[in-house]
């Protein structure tokens, strides 16, 4: 094996998971041992852990609580003032003109990543304006209705598939399954190609997660590399017989004769893939949950079924997918009065936000009848608010109604088991007795 070779096989990756992964995972921990808040809420919530009391000490500390590693937000109206601040800009580290500038350079990597540009995770105007109008022609609420009726056929025949006799894990058999399927159907994917889709959809979500162990990392490289290759076959195959399913339309879109270049096609299919994925499997997973362990809240739901789309912003306000997101201060600015510097990384809590007793009326209580559930920040806000908003709302309220419908008696059995992330929150396991 040349050199060259062996740097990009094998040193070039140990040297991006270092930078990207174990060094802010290193640094974090230190942080936390400190008792330093950013430093506790990420390692605290690889555990598994009930974050309240942590939420209520950063809200406590004012609106843009100081840590050692930048600033930190438990409260609502400060978190959505941060993610709106044009001086505030989404991205992962950077590490400046010096050696780990120099080695994050040399090691970076050409293959399609979620959270690398150009993705629209990490795009900033003016490019980023442009590229997500386009992706917003396509992704339109209407063309996300028109799924509906499939996304049903797609939960009824997975639960068809399911022997009620039988203990299950719902995560392997229902809620991984269900998004990843209809996520195929945006894609254009054919039916004999959806189990490489859902082996992929697995694999790359841990992408959108920092801190990720050795084994998990080069797991997602070497799917990314896979899925950029199906891709690139499977684009080709769209343009010479395009479908009706959303990628499609995405391929042909046009604004002022320009449509979108093959590397932010291929970015915005693997943040379908892993963002739609990921997300969803957690939020009807985390549904689950809630919805057994508050009886009284499920009986609500049978007697007045109108309130299951309520009940989806609940879920996504008591227990999110997403646990923070973070922002790089680009230019001095001032958020709630206080003086952020050019350099200083911002982190929104956004469960913490969710439970914001200024906005929320007994905001520890689960209740799919609160009248301002929607008001949460699980989605985010300003020119990154999420968007599969529509697509994730809609697999919600269809997965958790369905599966109650068709299972009024389903318990849930010890044995579940909460992913060991720090951004991503939701359950690894999810052991149920159906009937």
């Amino acid at each position: 094996m040349s050199t060259s070779n062996l740097a990009e096989e094998h040193v070039k990756p140990a040297v991006r998971w270092g930078i990207g992964h174990a060094l802010p995972r290193t640094v974090l921990r230190l942080a936390a041992r400190r008792g330093d808040l950013q430093g506790r809420i990420t390692v605290e919530a690889s555990t598994g852990a009930d974050l309240t009391g942590l939420f209520d000490e950063i809200r406590a500390r004012g609106p843009l609580a100081l840590t050692k590693v930048g600033h930190t937000t438990a409260r609502h109206a400060v978190v959505k003032e941060v993610l709106t601040n044009d001086a505030l800009v989404t991205t992962r580290p950077r590490y400046g003109a010096g050696i780990l500038g120099k080695l994050a350079a040399w090691s970076a990597t050409e293959v399609m990543h979620p959270v690398q540009p150009p993705s629209l995770l990490v795009t900033e105007p003016p490019a980023h304006t442009r590229y997500r109008k386009l992706v917003t022609r396509v992704f339109t609420a209407r063309a996300v209705e028109q799924l509906r009726t499939r996304t049903q056929a797609i939960a009824d025949e997975l639960l068809d598939g399911l022997d009620p006799a039988n203990p299950v894990d719902l995560i392997e058999t229902y809620c991984g399954l269900l998004p990843v399927t209809v996520i195929s159907e945006i894609l254009g994917v054919p039916p004999q190609e959806r189990a490489t889709v859902l082996a992929l959809g697995a694999a790359a979500a841990p992408s959108l997660d920092l801190g990720l162990s050795w084994r998990v990392f080069r797991t997602v490289e070497t799917t990314l590399n896979s899925f950029d290759a199906w891709l690139t076959r499977h684009l080709d195959a769209l343009r010479a017989n395009p479908g009706d399913n959303l990628l499609s339309r995405l391929i042909t879109a046009r604004e002022d004769g320009v449509g979108l270049t093959e590397r932010e096609l291929k970015a915005t299919a693997g943040l379908v893939l892993a963002a739609g994925f990921e997300t969803t499997v957690n939020l009807l997973g985390n549904g689950i949950a809630l919805l057994t362990g508050n009886p009284a809240q499920l009986e609500t739901l049978r007697r007045q079924p109108e309130l299951w789309n309520n009940a989806v912003d609940e879920v996504l306000r008591f227990d999110p997918p997403v646990l923070l997101t973070g922002r790089m201060c680009v230019d001095d600015t001032t958020i709630a009065g206080v003086p952020v510097r050019r350099g200083r990384l911002v982190t929104t809590v956004l469960a913490a936000a969710n439970r914001d007793p200024s906005v929320f009326d007994n905001p520890l209580a689960f209740d799919v009848t609160r009248p301002n559930a929607r008001d949460h920040v699980s989605f985010g806000a300003g020119r990154h608010y999420c968007l599969g908003a529509q697509l994730a709302r809609m697999e919600g309220e269809i997965g958790l109604r369905t599966i109650f419908d068709r299972f009024p008696d389903l318990q849930l059995l010890s044995g579940a088991r909460r992913r060991p992330t720090r951004i991503l929150r939701g359950f690894e396991r999810l052991p149920a007795r159906l009937s």
